[in-house]
C-alpha cells in the first residue's frame, strides 16, 4: 500500500487550506488506478473536510458557523485553545475518497481541505492508498 506525508504551513489562527492537488499528485505518483485514498491529520487542533472549493466564501462561512457553535468561554484546559480542540472534534481528523482511473472521485465543486483552528503552525498530513 503506497503511503506518505506532506507538510503544510498555516498563516492564520483559523483557515482552510485546499490540499486537493497535493493529494492528487500523491495518487498520480503512486500509479494506483482504482482504490481508496485515506487522508489523516494527526493534530488535535486541526481537521480535514471535503466541501465546496469554487467559492471561498463557503470556507469563511464554515469558520464563522463553527465560531458561533463553539464559543470563547472559560474552559478547564489551561492552554487557551480549547475551542480549537472542540472544532477539530466536530470536523473530524480524516477523509476517504475513491480513486478511479488514477483520479480522486470528488464531485464537481468538491475539494479536500485541511482545517486549521489553532494557527499559524507547521503541520503534516498522512495519506495511504488501498
Amino acid at each position: 500500500m503506497p503511503t506518505g506525508t506532506f507538510a503544510l504551513s498555516t498563516s492564520k489562527v483559523m483557515q482552510f487550506l485546499d490540499i486537493t492537488d497535493q493529494v492528487q499528485k500523491a495518487v498520480s505518483a503512486s500509479g494506483v488506478q482504482d482504490g481508496i485514498c485515506h487522508v489523516y491529520n494527526p493534530h488535535t487542533t486541526a481537521g480535514l473536510t471535503i466541501n465546496e472549493g469554487a467559492d471561498p466564501t463557503v470556507q469563511s462561512d464554515i469558520i464563522a458557523a463553527l465560531q458561533k457553535i463553539v464559543p470563547q468561554i472559560a474552559y478547564q484546559h489551561q492552554e487557551g485553545n480549547s475551542p480549537a480542540h472542540v472544532m477539530a472534534s466536530l470536523v473530524g481528523s480524516s477523509v476517504t475518497v475513491f480513486i478511479e482511473n488514477g483520479r480522486l472521485q470528488l464531485g464537481t465543486w468538491q475539494k479536500i481541505f485541511f482545517c486549521e483552528f489553532d494557527g499559524p503552525r507547521s503541520r503534516k498530513v498522512f495519506w495511504r492508498l488501498a
